[in-house]
């Protein structure tokens, strides 16, 4: 049957499961916008800044592991998905975008709105063109999507206007929309030989190793393994668990430190974890990842596995039962780790201790919630004191570390899911996208937002003292954010007095819809693990920073 081009796109998209796009209309993209308009069963997301757009469409990706769609009119409107597409590149999520163009016969005349940009997101994509012929559009969007699914990425199209009035012919779809399930076939006896000689064997696991809880938890008892994690696995296991140590790096914990320092074999599993000034001098390593080009990245491993970590973890009734615990040499750090914590958590000083905010969040937080985490100091809070239970996942920016992502990433996810969904943001972070405040509330989308609000750009503040520079450039000048939300329709409350903080989190979650809890947190509070000297903050970030500067 003979559709126009724009109609084919959206009908061969929901034919493989898309069933949403977001962005905002535009002159170019009009032809798709009638076409989305027509199809009933495809919902079209109207956001209030393109960039939300496409950072929504990265956590419905991270979310679903599916692509998700956004979509810019040509010029500015595409230039804005830029910084979420380069959020879903580094976090492998599948996103295909669209971006609107000038006619074909005023490119390269120097038009209104002519933006090459085939060029432009010729980095951020996997897969990247231009629909030049109406008979093949069907097949570049199957190839569009199949490139972000296997590929773990962006597919960008960009749809000159004219083309998309054009009549195409739509055929059947054979394309399966999910991945094929792959099981890898490997001799792990060298791994079960490195583990069976090892004392102290730690397992440290990243986002690779999601799903596999239970697995994990069984090869660290029977070889006595403390478990740690990358930022990125947050919430796979269980931090209340005494095999598991927390998270490693500036935004982790002592006895994750102490256990690199102890062990004499590292298990990586699913992590290229990046920072290497954290990883032990001298201590061999077995390395699981089904990205080849993750093995070595970091560290050579003396032994390396193209394989899942679920096919990985079969070795755990092949290796020798350890009778002494490694991770049990470990509890005294950790309850002391915890009670420094609990000190602070339960600290009833004004201005409200961040670290209070996030242990009172995730004290009322449901058990099955999905955690949205932005970028900055509240990184931190977020993933040392919400010690949280099975059944959380958490989500980041977590290559990109963009600012922002909080409000947009949280509506991606809710449009995904009937999850309870709560957002943990920075106010910078908050002010950058708080338009897409309008987008929660037009929608319903029912997220929690927590602004942990010190009027100030505290990590960088913390990096300005840490390597000898004043404070500079770092003070915000904030709206009340409760107002703000107000103004939008959205339920909210402020909060400066520490024993008012129980009762708005309940209210929060007890809430049906939308609703913004901006707090008045100390903007002093430092986020240095304990027992680090200031100077070996100094070292570790100097180090970091050199790693960002060093090509690989």
């Amino acid at each position: 049957m003979a559709e126009t081009v724009a109609e084919v796109i959206v009908r061969t998209l929901y034919s493989l499961g898309v069933r949403r796009f977001y962005g905002i209309p535009g002159d170019s993209l009009n032809p798709l916008m009638d076409a989305l308009r027509r199809n009933r069963e495809m919902q079209f997301v109207q956001v209030r800044h393109e960039e939300g757009a496409a950072i929504e469409a990265s956590f419905e990706a991270k979310y679903t592991g599916r692509p998700a769609v956004c979509i810019g009119t040509s010029g500015p409107g595409s230039i804005h998905l830029l910084n979420g597409l380069y959020d879903a590149k580094m976090d492998h999520a599948p996103v295909i975008a669209f971006t609107g163009q000038i006619e074909t016969d005023l490119l390269g005349t120097d038009y209104f709105q002519e933006v090459r940009t085939v060029k432009l997101f010729d980095d951020v994509s996997v897969f990247n063109t231009e629909i030049v012929d109406p008979e093949n559009v069907q097949k570049i969007v199957v190839r569009a999507y199949r490139e972000a699914l296997y590929h773990r990425g962006v597919s960008h199209i960009s749809l000159p206007v004219n083309v998309l009035r054009e009549q195409a012919r739509e055929e059947k779809v054979y394309m399966s929309p999910y991945l094929p399930e792959v099981h890898y076939s490997a001799d792990f006896s060298a791994a079960v030989e490195m583990i069976d000689r090892s004392e102290k064997p730690v397992i440290f696991i990243g986002r690779g190793a999601s799903g596999q809880t239970q697995a994990i938890m069984d090869l660290s008892e029977r070889i006595g393994a403390p478990v740690i994690y990358a930022v990125n696995g947050k919430g796979i296991v269980d931090d209340s668990d005494p095999r598991v140590m927390g998270s490693l790096g500036l935004l982790g914990t002592r006895p994750s430190v102490e256990a690199m320092k102890r062990c004499d074999l590292m298990i990586l599993l699913g992590t290229s974890f990046p920072y290497v000034s954290f990883y032990p001098d001298g201590v061999d390593s077995i390395q699981v990842d089904t990205d080849p080009s993750n093995i070595g990245k970091r560290v050579v491993p003396k032994v390396s596995y193209v394989a899942s970590v679920e096919d990985f973890l079969g070795i755990r009734n092949k290796v020798r039962e350890k009778k002494d615990k490694f991770y049990r040499e470990l509890q005294d750090s950790k309850r002391d780790w915890i009670s420094y914590l609990e000190k602070m958590e339960g600290d009833g000083s004004k201005p409200i201790r961040p670290e209070r905010l996030a242990a009172t969040v995730n004290r009322y937080a449901p058990r099955d919630a999905v955690v949205v985490v932005d970028t900055g100091n509240v990184t931190v809070w977020s993933v040392r004191n919400m010690r949280t239970p099975p059944g959380r996942t958490f989500f980041f920016s977590a290559w990109l570390g963009s600012m922002g992502v909080g409000i947009p990433g949280s509506i991606g996810i809710s449009f995904a899911t009937d999850r309870p969904i709560v957002a943990m943001i920075g106010d910078g972070s908050f002010a950058m996208t708080m338009m897409e405040l309008i987008t929660a509330k037009k929608y319903e989308r029912p997220v929690k937002l927590v602004v942990f609000n010190n009027s100030k750009l505290g990590m960088i503040k913390f990096e300005e003292q840490v390597m000898g520079y004043p404070e500079f450039g770092v003070d915000l000048y904030n709206p009340d954010f409760s107002q703000v939300a107000r103004a939008v329709g959205i339920e909210s409350r402020r909060v400066e007095e520490p024993g008012d903080l129980d009762g708005a989190v309940k209210d929060m979650f007890a809430s049906r819809g939308p609703f913004v809890l901006d707090v008045i947190v100390d903007p002093d509070e430092r986020p240095m693990p304990p027992k680090l000297t200031f100077a070996q903050v100094k070292g570790y970030i100097t180090s970091i920073l050199r790693e960002k500067l060093e090509p690989e």
